[in-house]
């Protein structure tokens, strides 16, 4: 399959190990596109809520085809989010074509854009961690709940549903968070005389430009790959989202299955051509 040209696509908030990741569309999405530089914008492994029953194939395969396109000579940059907290005691680290920061800056076409995950902001999360870890193992409950009842909503022929989203647009607190979340993050933006911020975490993708009485620049969320299946991508000096269709599994499918592979089949998987 002849692989898309892309010069920069980002993309965050995968969940790997958790039951609502759609391994196998970003997977295919992946494989489709041949991009200059990958941006993983934090939240790509849920170590927070990793279970060492759960981490099938379709999981390790992402991560698999990250590293081959690494190998062949996209710029992998790895953006430390809160569910992968752990791995902010390596960085910075470089392997090869791998880099892993806290946060990174971008210069394209004279303007700086200001990337990171975002989870600063949450103070949730800087002061009741243990009520955020709660809070992410009640989504992951509910998204498991959510992909039963489409299952039996796509039998009769309906449409699918999102109690997430439904939820999020009913709850005051909830709009308040992701309006608050973007203000603060394009008001500290334009403080520092960025063109553009690129978060995630709030699974809300979004581009749009905001002002206030200092300015104004473009904020930009890459969304996520448990609900909307959204990706970031820079191409002709612009920005878009792109957004990928759920594909339907059988009962019976790898992602159901609880079995994780030892350390020899996980090596062989990473490393086979």
């Amino acid at each position: 399959m002849k692989k898309r040209p892309v010069k920069i696509v980002v993309i965050s908030d995968v969940h790997l190990g958790t039951y609502g990741c759609h391994a196998r569309e970003l997977n295919a999405y992946l494989k489709s596109i041949k991009p200059e530089q990958l941006i993983l914008n934090g939240d790509i492994i849920d170590i927070w809520q990793f279970r060492k029953r759960y981490f099938p194939q379709s999981h390790l395969k992402v991560l698999k085809t990250i590293i081959n396109m690494a190998s062949k000579g996209t710029i992998v940059t790895y953006i430390t989010g809160n569910h992968d907290e752990m791995l902010r005691k390596f960085s910075p680290t470089i392997l090869g074509n791998i880099t892993l920061v806290d946060k990174l800056v971008l210069e394209l076409n004279h303007q700086k854009i200001w990337v990171f995950h975002g989870d600063v902001f949450d103070a949730s999360i800087q002061h009741s961690k243990w009520l955020a870890k709660l809070g992410g193992w009640g989504y992951d409950l509910l998204i498991l709940i959510n992909q039963m009842i489409n299952w039996f909503l796509l039998k009769m022929g309906k449409d699918r549903y999102s109690l997430s989203k439904k939820i999020k647009k009913s709850v005051k607190g909830a709009v308040k968070f992701i309006t608050n979340f973007e203000e603060t993050a394009t008001d500290l933006a334009i403080e520092n005389g960025y063109d553009a911020v690129i978060c995630g975490h709030i699974h809300q993708p979004q581009k749009r430009v905001i002002t206030n009485t200092k300015g104004s620049t473009l904020y930009l969320n890459s969304g996520d790959w448990v609900e909307n299946l959204t990706a970031l991508e820079y191409q002709d000096n612009q920005w878009n989202i792109i957004t990928c269709q759920p594909e339907e599994h059988s009962k019976n499918s790898e992602e159901e299955s609880l079995h994780i592979p030892d350390a020899a089949s996980l090596i062989h998987l990473v490393t086979q051509n």
